[in-house]
Parts: C-alpha cells; structure tokens; sequence
C-alpha cells in the first residue's frame, strides 16, 4: 500500500472543511497545533491501495507569515513536505484565491487545484476555462461541489495520479 501526506489548503469558506469531511469520514482526529489554539484536523482514507493522511491546514489568504494561521500553513507545507498539496479554490472568487496556489506553487510543492462551488459560480454566470488554469499553473484541476460530494472521486484520482507522476520524476 502507498502511503501518501495530503495538505489541504485554501481561504476560509472556500469549502476545504467540507472536502477534507467528504474524503475522511469519521476516520479523524481533531486537536490543535503544537503550541497554538488554532485547530488541527488529520484525517486517514484508503482508496485503490493507497492510504492517504489528510491534514486540514487552517484557512489562509495567503502564506506571507503575519497571522497565526498563515504562519501554520507556510511552515507545515515547507517543514512536513506533504507529498501533494490541493488548494481549494471558491470558484465565485478566483482571483483573490489564486493568490493563494500560487505561493504554494512558489514552494516548489505538488500542486492540485479544486474548484469547489462551481454549481455558485454557474448561477453568477461565471464560466471558468479549467484548461488554461491547468495550463498556467502546470497543476491538474478538478471541479467540486463539496456541499453534494459531487467531484470528489475525481478529486481523489488527481491527487493519486500527481502523486505518481512526482514518484516517477524523483
């Protein structure tokens, strides 16, 4: 069985909790980080033989290190070196959470991108060209809508499949 480190990253409300709920079930642990009062949630799932520990990061704007949260963020994803890192992205607000993926792209960290309430974004008449993101960023992206668990076996194979490809690269 593969074993592979999962961060979730992404701004509050974006629906990170939802998915990180939708991929680990009851199989999570809540505390709080070492030293800090901001929670920790850790998650365990397995899927096609791989066992995948998911750690949901705090939510952020950015890792520029002013907050506590962001602080946490930045320094989990450079010290504990997820295998992967999925920025989810609230598709009714693209630029401002953009930002966000790509200072964790700057990190030199696997990246894939989410994005999560694109059923919210379809009714604002916001039409998104995955295809270019993916392109730009050089990162698979997967459209969600965690509130219906809509997307996330696609979600799942993204991140198994990027986790390959880095194996392979290494």
């Amino acid at each position: 069985m593969n074993d592979l480190h999962i961060a979730l990253a992404g701004n509050p409300n974006c629906g990170k909790s939802t998915i990180f709920n939708s991929l680990t079930g009851s199989h999570q642990h809540v505390g709080n980080w070492p030293g800090k009062t901001v929670e920790k949630k850790e998650g365990i799932f397995h899927y096609d033989g791989h066992q995948l520990r998911i750690v949901d990061l705090p939510g952020t704007y950015s890792l520029t290190a002013f907050s506590q949260e962001e602080i946490i963020a930045r320094d989990y994803i450079i010290h504990q070196k997820p295998d992967l890192v999925v920025a989810v992205i609230d598709a009714t607000n693209l630029e401002r959470n953009l930002y966000l993926a790509v200072q964790i792209l700057e990190l030199n960290v696997p990246l894939v991108i989410t994005l999560n309430m694109t059923d919210l974004a379809g009714k604002r008449g916001i039409h998104i060209d995955e295809e270019k993101i993916a392109q730009a960023l050089h990162s698979k992206v997967v459209s969600t809508i965690a509130s219906e668990d809509q997307g996330i076996e696609a979600l799942v194979q993204a991140i198994i499949e990027t986790c390959g490809e880095g194996l392979k690269h290494a």
